[in-house]
């Protein structure tokens, strides 16, 4: 199903070649890691000599193991046709952007040249912190056959939180925020953040958003939107613009907190917790950051027949999610090799589909076969979805990860502990030290 790479000089590719077999026997080549040197070396040769150093492999894969619909997705329409085409055997480990960042700064502190993970699934935060530290390999993405079908001319795909990734990852997937309510309680769910104010003071106590990734997202696109827009978050951090749109966040927050659930003394742990008392009727809201996922829910019976998606008209935050190698890969070859199954058309298809997985596609339809264009088209559609249009017309690339880092900290001074005092005022932003923003997700 993938196309065949395109091969390079052969001059190239015996060095590249070269340069891989040393790296791995050595060690380190010129001063830097294996994994490293190995990644880059790979990406200089042709690909069916990538593709023959991966073959009858184990690369095993960090990711996110929360979610049914993503586990059967891996487990059993991904790994079997890894097995079956390559004699590849996934070894999917359960494990988020925080713990694969600690967990590679040890290996690089302990000197563990050779690591014990080959693939990463990881978001705009963890990449921007893995590179950062030097713990990634690359550039390899571009040498992918599937990554000449990347849709590339969108700056969600391109971007990742602001960032380019230079060939240090691979995209994925694509989602959207999305809120989620109930058509029969909700018929005219407010379509605007002013709306949304609106609708939560004249319906105290049944609205509220999580701690975790998801509330976290809404909160900066809310931000965001106060600050001006996202044409104004565009570009490295600026804490100017930081301080002067969360101190606008945190008016809006102390207006609404009142009318919010519980007063606004407690919030759900995470997305989870909220899509638990939405199905309770206990609130009439819950989120996603992907915007086909109600659709999953309501199949599992996790959320009523009657939920529907939908995104806010003043703007939706919209992000792709990538896969990575790390610095110390014991097997890029074969995470390479995974990576580009993640990018084929076949694969992407069938992630996207509604009763499946439903996650975006982060291919270009007119860079397409025409068969597999027209397989896109025929997707079917859930009436609980978001518009593909709709989508299109709303959605909003992330900023730079320092702008939620910065919020999550503050919300936790700021909202959380129920002070009144402004956390911006302590000083210039950019000089504080935070940790990373705590994800569900990749």
């Amino acid at each position: 199903m993938l196309a065949a790479a395109a091969c390079g000089h052969r001059a190239a590719a015996r060095d590249a070649t070269r340069d891989a077999t040393r790296d791995a026997t050595r060690g380190v080549t010129r001063g830097v890691t294996p994994g490293l040197a190995s990644a880059a070396a790979l990406a200089r040769m042709p690909w069916d000599s990538v593709v023959a150093r991966a073959r009858g492999s184990t690369v095993r894969w960090l990711l996110w193991r929360g979610d049914p619909a993503i586990n059967h997705y891996v487990d059993e329409w991904l790994a079997p046709r890894l097995a079956m085409r390559y004699g590849i055997t996934l070894d999917p480990v359960d494990a988020q952007g925080p713990a694969i960042l600690n967990a590679l700064v040890v290996e690089r502190e302990a000197g563990r040249t050779v690591g014990t993970a080959d693939l990463l699934w990881i978001n705009g935060e963890t990449f921007h912190n893995l590179r950062r530290e030097g713990l990634l390999a690359g550039p390899w993405a571009r040498s992918l056959p599937a990554a000449a079908l990347v849709d590339t001319a969108s700056p969600i795909v391109a971007r990742d939180f602001g960032e380019d990734p230079a060939g240090y990852e691979s995209p994925w997937g694509r989602v959207e925020l999305a809120l989620i309510y109930d058509s029969t309680r909700t018929p005219e769910p407010p379509r605007t953040y002013e709306a949304l104010a609106d609708w939560v003071h004249a319906h105290p106590g049944r609205f509220t958003y999580d701690q975790g990734f998801t509330g976290l997202a809404f909160l900066t696109g809310l931000m965001i939107h106060l600050g001006g827009g996202a044409s104004r978050f565009t570009g490295p951090f600026d804490s100017a613009r930081y301080v002067a749109a969360s101190a606008r966040l945190w008016d809006w927050l102390a207006r609404a907190r009142p009318d919010l659930w519980r007063h606004g003394a407690a919030y759900p742990q995470g997305v989870a917790q909220l899509e638990h008392l939405f199905a309770n009727r206990e609130v009439d809201f819950a989120m996603s950051y992907n915007e086909n996922e109600v659709v999953s829910k309501v199949r599992d019976g996790a959320l009523p027949a009657t939920s529907r998606a939908y995104v806010l008209r003043d703007g939706a935050l919209a992000n792709a999610h990538f896969v990575a190698i790390p610095f110390n890969a014991p097997n890029a070859a074969g995470a390479m090799v995974v990576a580009n199954v993640l990018l084929s058309p076949e694969a992407q298809l069938e992630k996207a589909r509604p009763d499946g997985w439903g996650d975006g596609s982060v291919l270009a339809v007119d860079r397409l076969p025409p068969e597999w264009a027209r397989r896109f088209a025929r997707l079917p559609a859930d009436a609980r979805q978001v518009p593909r249009d709709t989508l299109a017309r709303y959605a909003e690339p992330e900023a730079s990860p320092r702008y939620s880092e910065l919020l999550q900290s503050d919300w936790r001074t700021h909202v959380r502990t129920g002070t009144t005092e402004d956390p911006s005022a302590g000083g210039d932003p950019e000089s504080r030290t935070t940790r990373p923003a705590l994800r569900s997700g990749p």
